[in-house]
């Protein structure tokens, strides 16, 4: 065997790399999983909770080990028969003490991939300014640029990849460029939006990411990446517009914005919240530009690469405006129980979450009330106050939203992705739980769950929550003038939904057919955190 076929870790080149993923719930662990898969790798994922892959579509394709990065002996296991590491999880957001943990889990992660004789290293970390020295970043950047140090110091060879802004559909910097620039047709600006910067398409980052994997095996270096332009924050906003068709904004900076005071604005105006907000912000202090392209020696970009900001942003809107948006900014953080708001998005922590529960007793069998559920929309309607929905969904055409004029894929069964007048299926649990989320223009996120329960008695319950989750203020003053409307709206609809699969088929034996209407039938509205910051 030549040393042409020996891959770059040592390896023969046409053999399948063991790749471990930490951060495999996050935003680009997420993506870059199927990329490897892609390449023709194996994967192994290490996560703290593993029912959080269920939902993604590779999840049957990879190995999944339980464990943190902080805890040695999980690391270990991982690691076992492993090529290549990937480090990819970061504590941004998690209060005092984060640098601690950042640098044990970095400290751990290097000892346990030395220990297992894993042949390389892949870390994506923050792009950091060639003139500030470190004790003048922010606590965020210095704590990566202190991750980056530790395992390159490891002995196992490592590539530290740092990067700016990523411009990808469900990116924070993305999300935080595309709600300031489309809310703000005129804003009052912090100073950084005339800083220097280069962005890079998540595309690139993964293209880079997948490639590290074959590195020769003397390579134990930071690489700079970013895309082909250099930009203002400025030049982002105006060119986002442009490239979203919205009339040019006027961005009056001003020197009066700190790093807190920008973080508690992008907050109210974004759904970013405050704590994420602010590392972003700080990174932005200091002009963040690539002083070399040396990984383009080792992992040549194709054809078309790397991608412009215009056609990145174009790319990305697509995918919002499809709903394709496989892994969002902080997708490490989504609760575990499926009944729990956004399964596979953000939770929004330390948001409001306003709810609307209903419940009724159903004196049906469990399929005949889920068949009912499963038909919902299209032809068949809402259930309720016809005039309501209609009026809504004229509304919500008017100002260039999806109305309710895309129906039903199939009129009987609904399967995850489908649209739904507007809403979309994200979760569906045949037989049991169907949950939608809406794509209408509002000001905030919202999600409509229907569920059949049954309970040890054997009695059938319809249960049913609208949650909403404001952005900033119009958002709480949105909740506030609809909520009134709702026992009409959603209470019509949980009761007419029962009545309908009732009148269906005879009534069980054992119950009258005004079960529905019992006592035990409850009806109300429950709300989140008072109106605050979104």
């Amino acid at each position: 065997m030549s040393d042409h076929d020996i891959t770059r870790t040592g390896q023969p080149a046409d053999r399948p790399l063991m790749c471990l993923v930490t951060g495999a719930t996050g935003y680009i662990g997420g993506r870059l999983v199927p990329e490897l898969l892609d390449a023709g790798h194996r994967v192994r994922c290490l996560v703290r909770s593993p029912h959080k892959l269920r939902d993604h579509p590779w999840a049957g394709r990879v190995e999944i080990v339980q464990g943190d990065v902080t805890d040695a002996e999980s690391v270990a296991r991982g690691m076992d028969g492993a090529d290549v590491a990937y480090y990819l999880v970061h504590a941004l957001g998690t209060g005092r003490g984060f640098e601690d943990t950042d640098r044990e889990a970095a400290r751990v992660f290097g000892e346990e991939a030395r220990r297992a004789g894993v042949g390389r290293l892949v870390y994506l970390g923050g792009l950091t300014p060639a003139s500030v020295p470190e004790r003048e970043l922010s606590p965020h950047l210095r704590s990566r640029a202190e991750v980056g140090r530790i395992l390159l110091a490891s002995g196992v060879p490592t590539a530290v990849l740092r990067a700016a802004v990523i411009i990808g559909s469900g990116s924070a910097s993305f999300e935080m460029l595309r709600y300031l620039t489309e809310r703000l047709p005129v804003m009052v600006t912090p100073r950084w939006v005339r800083t220097r910067i280069q962005p890079i398409a998540v595309r690139d980052v993964l293209r880079i990411l997948t490639g590290c994997a074959r590195l020769p095996r003397e390579v134990n270096r930071t690489f700079d990446i970013g895309g082909p332009e250099v930009l203002t924050y400025l030049d982002m906003m105006r060119r986002y517009a442009a490239v979203a068709g919205l009339p040019r904004r006027l961005i009056l900076p001003v020197p009066v914005l700190t790093p807190r005071l920008s973080s508690l604005w992008v907050g109210l105006v974004t759904p970013v919240p405050a704590s994420i907000a602010r590392p972003l912000t700080e990174s932005l202090r200091h002009e963040v530009v690539c002083r070399e392209n040396d990984i383009e020696r080792y992992v040549p970009s194709p054809p078309g690469h790397p991608v412009g900001f215009d056609r990145a942003v174009t790319l990305a809107l697509k995918r919002v405006r499809d709903a394709q948006v496989t892994t969002r900014w902080s997708s490490a953080s989504v609760p575990g129980a499926p009944s729990d708001p956004l399964p596979t998005d953000p939770d929004w922590a330390g948001g409001s979450l306003y709810t609307d529960l209903r419940e009724r007793h159903a004196d049906v069998a469990p399929e005949v009330l889920w068949d009912v559920i499963e038909g919902i929309g299209g032809e068949n309607g809402w259930y309720s106050f016809p005039l309501a929905w209609a009026v809504r969904g004229w509304l919500d055409r008017l100002v260039g939203g999806v109305g309710l004029r895309r129906g039903r894929r199939d009129a009987r069964r609904l399967r995850v992705g489908d649209s739904l007048d507007f809403w979309r299926v994200e979760e569906i649990e045949r037989g049991h739980l169907l949950r939608l989320r809406a794509e209408m223009r509002l000001p905030g996120l919202a999600w409509l769950e229907m569920r059949v329960d049954v309970d040890g008695a054997g009695t059938v319950r319809y249960r049913q929550r609208a949650l909403f989750h404001p952005h900033g203020l119009l958002g709480h003053l949105y909740w506030r003038s609809v909520s009134p409307f709702h026992a009409v709206v959603f209470g019509g609809m949980a009761r007419n939904i029962v009545r309908t699969a009732e009148r269906s088929v005879p009534p069980r034996p054992g119950h009258g057919a005004g079960a529905s209407t019992a006592p035990d039938a409850t009806e109300g509205v429950r709300t989140g955190s008072p109106p605050g910051r979104g």
